[in-house]
């Protein structure tokens, strides 16, 4: 069985949608892959409860426990690699994960690590993206899945939407729209993935 352990840091929308298609679609049967875990560094991350209540077992790690990102990123490590096995590596997803992850992680995990991002990359990396695109003058906005390299948000794409951006937006009925359309193309982007696989 090819596990999928998603990261979360809130109400991991992104990681439901990802959960939600997976049941329906049958990934267990049809791609030999399931959602094994959900990894969050904030224990009041609502998107745990989600989680256990779909019977995935789920773990707080708590970021400020540890005494720098490198310390954090290898006890991060150890629990991914628990569900981790040589046959069939780790997919590590990271939906709304708000942690900068050190090279040494990012490359351990190269090539399965997934991001999705708010904004048509390479436009608008980093945080604030809806209000860029909005300050820019933008006419559209969307999201990106990418799989992560050491470069914040700059990974290959793997899938991309496109929202109009209208007249009277504001940042968050911008993200509002956007967020409907990542969680449309983030399972399929891993469901593409996990077929490659």
């Amino acid at each position: 069985m090819k596990n999928i352990v998603i990261l979360i840091s809130g109400s991991g929308s992104n990681m439901a949608a990802i959960v939600k298609t997976s049941l329906r679609d049958h990934w267990a049967d049809t791609l030999g892959a399931r959602v094994a875990a959900v990894i969050s560094n904030k224990a009041d991350a609502a998107g745990l409860d989600f989680a256990r209540s779909h019977g995935i077992a789920t773990q707080v790690l708590d970021h400020k426990a540890y005494p720098d990102r490198a310390a954090f990123d290898a006890a991060l490590a150890q629990t991914i690699d628990a569900f981790d096995t040589p046959q069939q590596p780790v997919l590590v997803v990271l939906a709304g994960f708000m942690r900068i992850l050190t090279p040494g992680f990012v490359n351990r995990y190269a090539g399965r690590l997934v991001n999705i991002h708010p904004s048509l990359l390479p436009a608008f990396a980093g945080l604030h993206t809806h209000q860029r695109a909005i300050d820019a003058g933008c006419k559209v906005a969307g999201a990106t899945v990418h799989l992560v390299t050491p470069e914040l948000d700059h990974g290959p794409i793997l899938a991309q939407a496109v929202v109009p951006l209208l007249p009277d937006d504001s940042a968050d009925t911008l993200a509002a729209r956007v967020l409907t359309q990542e969680h449309l193309i983030y399972p399929k982007a891993v469901y593409e993935l996990l077929q490659k696989k």
